[in-house]
């Protein structure tokens, strides 16, 4: 094909056009640019805590996991959506993001909690690195409404057409399974379930709401809801439902066994405990406080379920 001519008099030149590769709206709407605000937070967050801040022990490593892991994985939701990559990827692209970005507000929120207790109150550090601390929780409590500004813009509008996770149900499943492994944390270190067989139904309520609420998790992210023998909302109400009934009878029962001077339990804080700020007594009253809260996600859960009206696209 000959080039185009161009007259003598004409210094225009023939302008060739360059097609822009890669979904610029990913990272220029009000989505992309949180969560590029979430990459800039996070990582000025790990950044500030390995430089000077430091994070030995247990509860500093569940804090940069948390900042880590979140950093990493919005990266990639990112570069799959800059990259149009969302129909080849083995999961339901309208419930995966939302559903980590509900995960990730729960653990920043966590790790905003446990770094500044553990590293400023407890540890008597001064002067620059007490200051590193500061700035840590600080950007560490900015990821964590960088998040929460995520699944406030994402989660589903009345009468929108989405995936379930979106969904007020959808996200009070990922409560749960979060409070539940946070009680697991407390009443495995140390054992405190293994002396009374009413405590082990306790364990037991908590396994099984956990695991159920896991699947519905993993069925709705993998599009797999109609390997159910029933149907899914169906499925839904009825574990729901026993849910409920099985977390009223923990929220009963772990406060009477580990309270109660009757059955060999320690109303009041020990001795042993004032020289702690979290001692082993108080991980009891965290558990029941925690139980007791997830009974009022799962009650939520029941009648937002029944409530609402999901179509499916």
């Amino acid at each position: 094909m000959p080039p185009p001519s161009v007259s003598p008099g004409d210094s225009t030149m023939p302008v060739q056009r360059v097609k822009s590769v890669g979904n610029t709206q990913a990272l220029t709407s009000q989505v992309g640019i949180i969560r590029l605000l979430e990459l800039l937070f996070a990582c000025v967050t790990f950044s500030l805590v390995v430089h000077r801040g430091g994070w030995d022990g247990r509860n500093g490593d569940w804090c940069m996991f948390c900042w880590c892991f979140c950093f990493a994985v919005t990266l990639l939701v990112l570069v799959v959506e800059f990259a149009g990559l969302q129909h080849r990827i083995p999961v339901s692209w309208r419930n995966f993001p939302i559903t980590f970005a509900m995960y990730a507000s729960l653990m920043c929120l966590s790790a905003s909690v446990i770094y500044p207790v553990t590293y400023i109150q407890n540890s008597g550090v001064r002067g620059q690195v007490k200051d590193y601390h500061i700035a840590a929780t600080v950007f560490s409590c900015l990821t964590c409404l960088a998040y929460m500004a995520e699944v406030t813009l994402t989660r589903a509008k009345p009468g929108e057409v989405t995936g379930y996770m979106a969904t007020t149900p959808g996200l009070l499943k990922v409560v749960e399974t979060f409070v539940a492994c946070i009680i697991f944390v407390f009443i495995s270190d140390p054992v405190s379930y293994d002396r009374q067989e009413a405590l082990k139904w306790c364990l037991a309520v908590y396994c099984i709401c956990f695991i159920l609420s896991l699947v519905v998790i993993v069925l709705c992210i993998g599009e797999c809801t109609g390997w159910l023998p029933c149907a899914f909302n169906k499925f839904l109400s009825g574990y729901t439902l026993l849910a409920v009934l099985m977390y009223a009878t923990a929220t009963i029962i772990w406060p009477i066994y580990k309270f109660d001077r009757k059955q060999g339990g320690q109303p009041n804080r020990p001795s042993y405990c004032q020289n702690q700020s979290f001692c082993d007594w108080d991980k009891l009253v965290a558990i029941a406080v925690l139980t007791a809260i997830n009974l009022l996600v799962y009650l939520a859960d029941l009648v937002y379920s029944a409530r609402l009206i999901f179509i499916q696209a």
